[in-house]
């Protein structure tokens, strides 16, 4: 029997419950890069996830400590949803996916890991990603390092969304 290794996944199984809130905590600090942050707009910012379900999968959360998208400004809205669109653009042209999962999970009962703090999740998939692994083994491989999809992103992404480029060639 092959034994596959994914060091990574311990330290989510210890550390599953942050007593801070991870997106609070992350906007209050200059460390962009050890927290995954990617870009900082005016009323939200994107941020990879730590624990991936694919490579490239960004959060995008409002700076304001929100549980429910009812409680969003006007511009929190737009920003959020402008941030979506700009973020699936950026991710299609440096990782080729075939499509996108999008979404949110509000409330502890909807699956919402931060329950506190409302985000939008943006997973990028490919024709295949998906395997026998997650199913039998309840593992999900991942073929790149974080530092590496962070290096790869962080670029493109503060360079394009603070010159306010909508296309990307």
């Amino acid at each position: 029997m092959d034994t596959l290794w994914a060091p990574w996944r311990m330290t989510y199984l210890e550390n599953a419950a942050p007593t801070d809130c991870i997106f609070c905590h992350g906007q209050a600090s200059d460390q962009d890069e050890q927290l995954l942050i990617l870009y900082r707009g005016k009323h939200a910012f994107i941020q990879m996830n730590l624990y991936p379900y694919n490579p490239g999968h960004v959060m995008i959360a409002p700076y304001r400590h929100l549980d429910t998208p009812d409680k969003l400004s006007s511009e929190e809205q737009l920003e959020l949803f402008q941030s979506i669109a700009k973020s699936t653009t950026l991710l299609r042209h440096c990782m080729h996916p075939d499509g996108f999962n999008i979404g949110m999970n509000v409330g502890k009962m909807a699956g919402a890991g931060f329950e506190h703090h409302l985000h939008i999740h943006v997973v990028p998939r490919w024709n295949g990603d998906t395997n026998f692994m997650p199913v039998v083994a309840n593992t999900k491989v991942i073929p790149e390092d974080l530092t590496v999809t962070y290096r790869k992103l962080a670029t493109i992404f503060r360079q394009t969304l603070s010159e306010g480029e909508d296309d990307v060639h």
